[in-house]
């Protein structure tokens, strides 16, 4: 069993499937073909680019004050405890804790004035809408929409992975169940074994078999059905056969040098080398950030992992040539409270008003910093943004027209945003 988390996380507000292949469950009990067929009957569509997204989530709600938006001339109930460092972009400051970032911040945008929903959820950074429109409107997620487009374009690769389980925000909405993320954890990466005692030969004498069925089938088939239901069979072979993905995932694969750089946040390695693989969208969450209390110690113990964890996956997606193909976006629910002092001394509530999210690749303008926010980071003072909005400027940087409409439950055609003007900076 793999599962991939951050760290243990506590907020405030507190299968089996026989199938010929015996290959089990890719989804909510789905077999890899019937995965495939369900792609194939939603319609789904190969988009125009093939780049890629790593949507990485700091669940609980990041402190924006202490990382990418400090205020040093701030009273000091206010300006925390941390000091600003200088990045290599002259007049952009980031937080002390945040040195390798700072190092390389022609690579990375920060913008400092985003404007995010009241609530507890990753509903409005996945899919740029509350959980309150959510409820009713079932949109679908970033990279639900990224396989919707993408389903089709590789047998060998998943378009849509999460490295953090399925949580209520990572859901396909109107879109359906076959564009739900594939959950590497649990009967997820089974599905990409040999079962017990199966060869590659065994494999393939399976393989054969069911195609002698098929042919019976086919024989009394008029529709002519069985014809296009083959072509699933055979790509859930062979995604199971090339060992794309279950390469990918084995961080054994890996030279040593690289693995003691990701050591202890493996999961920015595993996204990276899942993109490579062909991935369409990749998300992750590292540690918990609902600091009503001990607000500075979990930043101590928290920054200087995420710094390790964005330098060294920006980095490597660099030295690779592949800054212009994969857009990487780092954000949590919301900010924390400008001053210090909510449940204990150093703690800090919730902060909707206004929050940081950090921007990478894609093709969009890096090395600044957008917005900003009041003297006490209080609320945006210039340049205020949308969660939607940045949805928008990612989906524009993959070549998708974030206007392309889909039908939903009922046919009625919605839109991917309906609040989708750009980031303009960025693009």
């Amino acid at each position: 069993m793999l599962t991939i988390w951050g760290a243990k996380q506590r907020f405030c507000d507190g299968m089996n499937r026989r199938n010929f292949l015996k290959i089990g469950a890719f989804g909510a009990g789905l077999s890899l073909a019937d995965m495939m067929r369900l792609n194939a009957t939603a319609g789904n569509t190969q988009p125009t680019s093939t780049k890629s997204a790593i949507m990485i989530y700091l669940p609980g709600g990041p402190s924006h004050i202490d990382m990418y938006d400090l205020k040093p001339e701030a009273p000091v109930e206010f300006r925390g405890e941390f000091k600003p460092i200088a990045t290599n972009v002259p007049g952009v400051q980031i937080s002390e804790h945040f040195p390798l970032q700072a190092k390389m911040w022609d690579k990375l945008a920060v913008i400092r004035s985003l404007v995010a929903a009241p609530e507890h959820s990753d509903h409005e950074t996945s899919t740029g809408y509350s959980e309150a429109v959510n409820r009713l409107a079932h949109h679908p997620s970033f990279g639900s929409v990224i396989s919707k487009l993408r389903g089709g374009s590789n047998g060998d690769v998943p378009p849509y992975v999460s490295l953090r389980g399925l949580s209520g925000g990572l859901e396909p909405g109107f879109l359906g169940v076959a564009n739900r993320a594939f959950s590497p954890s649990g009967p997820g990466i089974e599905n990409l074994r040999l079962g017990n005692g199966m060869t590659m030969n065994r494999l393939e004498d399976r393989k054969q078999l069911l195609e002698s069925f098929d042919t019976v089938r086919r024989d009394i088939d008029a529709s002519g059905t069985m014809k296009g239901l083959d072509g699933f069979n055979v790509r859930a072979f062979e995604m199971v056969a090339s060992g794309t993905v279950r390469k990918a995932l084995d961080l054994t694969k890996e030279e040593p040098r690289a693995r003691d750089r990701y050591k202890g946040v493996e999961q920015f390695l595993m996204a990276r080398r899942l993109v490579e693989a062909g991935v369409g969208c990749v998300t992750l969450s590292i540690g918990g950030w609902d600091t009503h209390s001990e607000n500075f110690k979990s930043l101590r113990r928290q920054l200087p992992e995420v710094d390790r964890g964005v330098a060294n996956l920006i980095q490597d997606l660099h030295d690779r040539g592949m800054e212009k193909d994969v857009v990487t976006v780092m954000w949590g629910e919301f900010g924390r409270t400008p001053k210090i002092g909510d449940s204990t001394a150093d703690g800090c509530g919730h902060w909707p008003p206004v929050m940081s999210a950090l921007i990478a690749g894609g093709g969009l303008k890096m090395g600044q910093a957008i917005g900003t926010s009041s003297a006490r980071g209080e609320y945006p003072k210039d340049r205020p943004y949308r969660v939607s909005q940045v949805l928008s400027t990612m989906y524009q940087a993959l070549g998708i027209d974030p206007s392309q409409t889909f039908p939903n439950g009922t046919g009625r055609p919605m839109y991917i945003l309906d609040d989708r003007d750009p980031v303009t900076e960025l693009v």
